[in-house]
């Protein structure tokens, strides 16, 4: 089964030099809550998502996407 969301938050992190406790900290949830987004074992809120985005100046687009049948 495919993951119907992809997302490059781990990206984002590595070139504004956050750890995942200072992204979890920065938008208020906990470093476990990034870390299952990350790796794709938990579909974040709309809100999380747009905390996230926010957070790092960008459309929400550019962190997550949908990904397709083929993948």
């Amino acid at each position: 089964m495919s993951r119907p969301l992809k997302n490059r938050i781990r990206v984002f992190r590595a070139e504004h030099r956050l750890s995942q406790s200072d992204l979890a900290d920065a938008i208020g949830v906990t470093r476990k809550t990034i870390s299952t987004i990350e790796v794709g074992r938990f579909v974040p809120s709309t809100i999380i998502a747009l905390k996230i985005a926010r957070h790092f100046k960008v459309p929400v687009e550019e962190i997550f996407s949908l990904t397709t049948e083929k993948e």
